[in-house]
């Protein structure tokens, strides 16, 4: 059984590297996205019944401008969802090494698991927020974008 659990300790400390580097991504993503939704929200500003993403696809199908809306949300949404949980692995991987330095009373072991760990799940949880209000209101945005888009091509027909 012993050793099983270190082959398990050992692939844990393996996803340590692939989960850090998804945390510092989601956050490039997440700065990138308040970038084009803070440009979004200008242009929505300065000309509000413009369709900005389904402007070329007014002869499409509802179901079919729907399926662009969700598309257009997908990974904003992806990444609200997923950055917490890779900011709790990132925040985990590193309690084992940090409980073998508290049993063998080296605070410094501790200091040095744990630092970067709750550095992690803060990043993430910063993703996670951004992503989640540019999501929230551009979803509402585009819903309105939607229902202008049908009502416009209603009256015409």
């Amino acid at each position: 059984m012993l050793a099983f659990d270190t082959v398990l300790f050992e692939l844990a400390r393996l996803f340590l590297w692939p989960v850090t580097l998804g945390v510092l991504l989601s956050f490039v993503y997440a700065v990138y996205c308040l970038g084009a939704f803070g440009i979004e929200y200008l242009q929505r500003r300065r000309d509000p019944l413009r369709a900005l993403v389904l402007q070329g696809h007014a002869a499409a199908s509802q179901e079919q401008m729907e399926l662009v809306v969700l598309k257009q949300l997908e990974g904003v949404r992806l990444c609200s969802r997923v950055a917490p949980m890779l900011g709790l692995i990132a925040t985990m991987i590193p309690m084992g090494p940090a409980l073998v330095a508290v049993a063998s009373g080296e605070s410094q072991g501790v200091a040095q698991s744990l630092a970067p760990a709750f550095a992690s799940v803060i990043v993430a949880l910063a993703s996670a927020s951004i992503t989640f209000v540019v999501y929230t209101v551009r979803r509402r945005w585009l819903m309105r974008e939607l229902v202008t888009v049908l009502d416009a091509r209603d009256r015409l027909s």
